[in-house]
Order: C-alpha cells, then structure tokens, then sequence
C-alpha cells in the first residue's frame, strides 16, 4: 500500500512538475520579448539562460551566445558554445567563435572559423579579416589571395571601423586592403620599403584622414631614413 502511494504521489508530483515547467517556459519567453522591447541586454542574457535550462535548444543557445559576443563577453560567448570547429554549426555559431577569438587575441584559432564562414559564404569583408589575421601569423602569402580578393570584390560603399585612437573611425574597406597590401609587402621584404610605401600611398588617395595608413607610412618612411642614414656611415 505504502508503494502505491508514494507511486501515486511521484506521478502527480511529475505531472505538477512539467505543468509549472510549462507555464515557466511561458514566463521565460514572455520576459524574453519584453527585455527585448526594452533594448535591456541583461534581462536578454538572463531569460536566454533560463530557457536554455527549462528547454535546452542549439538554436537559443547559439543566440546567448551572439548577445554576449555583442555585449563584448567574448569569455562568456565561448563558454556557452565552445570553441572547436563544427561542420554542423549554424553560421551564427561560427561567427561567435570567429568574432571572440579574434577578440580575445587568439588569432591561430579564430582563422579556422573565419575561413569556415569564407568557404559558405564568401565576402570582402570576411576576405579582410582573413588577411589580417593571417599577417598576424606570419602566412603572409595567404595573406596576399585574400587582399587581392578583397580589392576586388570591395564596393565603393563598404567601410571598415578602425579603434585605435579614441575616437573610432571608418574608411572604406578598399583602402583598409591597400594597407594590409603594404604590411605584407614589408613583411616579405625588409629591404623594399618603397613597394611598402606605395601600397600605402594608394590606401591614402582614397582615404587621406586614414590614421592607421599614416602612422604606418611614418614608421616606413623613418626606417628608410635610418637605413639611407647608415649606409652613409
């Protein structure tokens, strides 16, 4: 008799159970679109969590992890979907992992999920990240296909935003490519800064307030000097 009842009291327990889980998955969603309305990217974070706990789903997942990304939690995006290279994963997926590594300084990694998004669906502007990192990583002639994509297929009303001054800034994308065109061109040839120089001199003609290119140029133009300077001596 005890066995039936406490049988009994399991099932309707269970039955209380995935009713209440119910009407919290509704609570969740709700408080979702309202944190949503409201633009509040914690009240995102947290309902996503939530919901991903009452009724887990790769493609809620795969959007906490975008808000962190976009809240710059690179940390916090990863931990939610990892950082291994997955055929399967969604392009929103791979982007995270693309977006966060690069983020958090991990170019080696970051360039097998870019080059995935590449490979679906490839762009100028995707072309440009490849080759940034690739220079980071000393593939300068992987580098190269992916500029002379770029300055190809970039339009005239692509831009790209540049951080490293205080005030962001953008240039259009083709400029970016021409600088990245003269840091491969140094790299490969110490010896031939005025190949470097030029390809910089073209990002400026079509971006002269380049901040970047410019600090670029004077570095190049200073070594040239040393070296004419010692080649006196």
């Amino acid at each position: 008799m005890k066995k039936l009842i406490c049988s009994v009291l399991m099932v309707v327990g269970l039955g209380a159970y995935g009713q209440s889980g119910d009407d919290l998955v509704n609570h969740y969603r709700a408080f979702y679109n309202e944190m949503r309305l409201q633009g509040d990217v914690n009240g995102i974070i947290n309902a996503l969590t939530h919901l991903n706990v009452l009724a887990p789903s790769k493609e809620r997942k795969d959007t906490l992890a975008y808000v962190y990304m976009n809240n710059n939690q690179h940390v916090q995006a990863l931990n939610t979907i990892g950082i291994e290279k997955k055929t399967d994963d969604s392009d929103l997926a791979v982007q995270v992992k693309a977006v966060s590594l690069k983020a958090l300084n991990q170019p080696k990694r970051a360039l097998e999920h870019f080059e995935l998004l590449f490979t679906r669906n490839p762009s100028a502007y995707l072309a440009y990240e490849l080759a940034d990192l690739k220079i980071q990583v000393g593939d300068n002639d992987g580098a190269t296909t992916n500029i002379t994509y770029g300055i190809t297929n970039a339009k005239d009303d692509m831009k790209y935003a540049f951080y490293e001054r205080q005030q962001p800034y953008e240039v259009p994308l083709k400029a970016a490519f021409y600088h990245l065109q003269g840091l491969v061109a140094y790299n490969k040839d110490k010896n031939n800064i005025d190949s470097a120089i030029a390809s910089i001199d073209e990002a400026l003609k079509i971006e002269p307030n380049f901040n970047l290119a410019s600090l670029s140029k004077q570095a190049l133009v200073s070594r040239k000097e040393k070296a004419s300077e010692g080649e006196q001596n």
